[in-house]
């Protein structure tokens, strides 16, 4: 494979951890999925991979896996952010919160830049009738990026996505690894080509080259963040994977840097 040309690079899709619970959530991730964990979870693990490989932005994050923990997972996300202008961080919601529209402003206030969402760790199904309320207080103001896919359960298919766009029109939706974690047919059925975004992250390794850029054009370049998962991969190896797919310049543009840098406000010299 002939040399890439060198672009910037902007990671949509990052989990960190406080140092001192790092390496027990890396375990439980690892454990959860079978799989191996390239990094170790931490801020500095993460920034490491990342500055080797060119780097600008890391968009963090971490899911409250009880509605107690929402506040304090995002007071950490936001004080991370604050001390690093490198960091882009969203915030974490959870159906069971007592007071919803609070968690919501306080989110907000605290500087974070849309809400993560893990159907299977949180323990909801996308289309639950329980989720339609933080889907209609999120529409028009924050995005929202989404596990997509699970071998063992159907709580994150991209049927029940769909069923949630359909009702929501106008939400921004990250809707992840490609969307849908080895249910890239059902994702390339029921989402390419709808209004929103997918990213890479958890995809390309077990993807051929082949289906990878055929799933990317049929939902288009425009629409696709490039993302890593870490800590269950490192910068260098994804973006190894990436350029392995057919795509021209332009579409390596838009994938690695400027469709993040839009749907995230930051500037092209940022």
């Amino acid at each position: 494979m002939s040399n890439p040309k060198p672009f910037r690079v902007i990671d949509a899709h990052a989990h960190i951890f406080p140092d001192k619970v790092a390496e027990r959530a890396v375990q439980s991730i690892g454990g959860y999925y079978n799989l191996p964990m390239s990094g170790s979870g931490t801020v500095d693990g993460l920034i490491k991979s990342g500055e080797a490989m060119g780097v600008s932005h890391y968009l963090v994050h971490s899911t409250a896996t009880r509605p107690e923990q929402v506040d304090a997972i995002n007071a950490y996300i936001s004080a991370t952010c604050a001390a690093d202008s490198r960091l882009i961080g969203f915030g974490t919601l959870h159906p069971g919160v007592e007071d919803l529209p609070a968690s919501f402003e306080n989110l907000r206030g605290l500087g974070l830049k849309g809400i993560k969402l893990h159907p299977e760790f949180q323990n909801f199904n996308i289309d639950d009738a329980a989720m339609m309320p933080i889907y209609a207080i999120a529409e028009g103001k924050l995005p929202l990026l989404i596990h997509m896919g699970d071998e063992n359960r159907d709580s994150s298919t991209p049927e029940r996505l769909a069923n949630v766009l359909d009702r929501f029109p106008n939400l921004t939706v990250i809707a992840a690894h490609l969307g849908g974690y080895q249910m890239w047919e059902q994702a390339a059925e029921c989402l390419a080509g709808r209004r929103i975004y997918l990213d890479t992250s958890s995809s390309l390794a077990f993807m051929t080259p082949e289906a990878a850029t055929a799933l990317i054009r049929r939902h288009g370049a425009t629409k696709i963040l490039f993302g890593t998962d870490y800590p269950m991969w490192l910068h260098q190896e994804e973006l190894e994977r990436l350029h392995r797919l057919d795509l021209s310049d332009e579409e390596r543009e838009r994938i690695l840097w400027r469709n993040a840098a839009e749907l995230l406000g930051l500037g092209i010299d940022d």
